[in-house]
């Protein structure tokens, strides 16, 4: 799933599958969450990035999941899941504080897709009062080294396309481009995050080895340029017939221009305009 939960202000959908990082790993761009005085800040200096290993590793991932997309959430990755998916190539791997606690956490499997060997980054979530501190990228670039020892190329995941701060990050921080358009991929998740709102995805692609360099839009080539909001959390407040709206209107026109061969080559999003995704034919 696009789990990840990087963003949660911007994008409370990588903190649902592969998704607040995007806050996480350009703090300088993104507003941080309030923190939480019950918990001192750690120094990002002194987190340990390292692989789940204990019972209790896992059972802390499970509560920290629960702690990000609510106690209702159906796609919880169990403890025993975790633990097997590291016997078989998954990436199960935890962010800890100097006194051992767990405050972020990398979720992913490797497998076949399409004859390729890819990983699947499924979830990755940082605790509300520690984003912007740089942990999820410390996450991701450990997931990233993992799979290719493994000698995979590319890694998958998901984010939601009405999330500016996630394409941003995605597309043009790390250079993974969307692939395809998924409808409601998800289903009804009950996390409180994602509501009752259909849980449509781009699927990207991040090429792994060499690293991946963020693209541009060729400006002399056939550009189609489809907008979203700047802020979707901020229409989701205006009610649930807006948000529909939105998500009915990119689903149609992505859907249609991914099927005419157009391909999402950049993501922009200009000062006092709308943020948009720059498609072109046969790329």
């Amino acid at each position: 799933m696009n789990r990840e939960s990087w963003l949660h202000l911007l994008a409370p959908d990588w903190i649902t599958h592969d998704l607040v990082a995007a806050a996480e790993a350009c703090p300088r761009r993104l507003r941080k969450a309030p923190h939480d005085s019950r918990f001192p800040i750690p120094d990002s200096r002194l987190i340990t990035i390292r692989d789940l290993k204990s019972l209790d590793d896992y059972a802390d991932c499970v509560t920290l999941q629960d702690e990000t997309w609510g106690a209702g959430f159906s796609e919880r990755v169990p403890t025993a899941i975790l633990r097997v998916s590291q016997l078989i190539g998954g990436v199960a791997a935890g962010a800890f504080d100097e006194t051992g606690r767990l405050v972020g956490f990398v979720f992913g499997m490797t497998g076949l897709r399409n004859r390729e060997l890819v990983h699947w980054s499924d979830m990755l979530a940082v605790r509300e009062g520690l984003r912007g501190q740089g942990i999820g990228e410390q996450l991701k670039q450990y997931q990233r080294d993992k799979a290719l020892a493994l000698g995979v190329k590319s890694m998958l995941w998901t984010f939601d396309p009405l999330q500016a701060g996630n394409a941003h990050f995605n597309i043009n921080h790390l250079g993974a481009l969307p692939i395809e358009y998924v409808k409601d991929m998800y289903g009804n998740t009950g996390s409180t995050l994602h509501g009752t709102m259909p849980t449509d995805r781009f699927i990207v692609r991040w090429p792994l080895d060499p690293p991946a360099v963020p693209p541009g839009a060729n400006t002399d080539a056939d550009i189609v340029r489809v907008e979203i909001p700047a802020d979707f959390a901020a229409v989701r407040q205006e009610g649930a017939d807006a948000s529909m709206r939105w998500r009915l209107a990119i689903r149609a026109t992505m859907t249609d221009l991914l099927a005419r061969g157009y391909r999402v080559v950049a993501f922009e999003r200009p000062a006092g305009g709308s943020p948009c995704y720059l498609l072109r034919h046969g790329a």
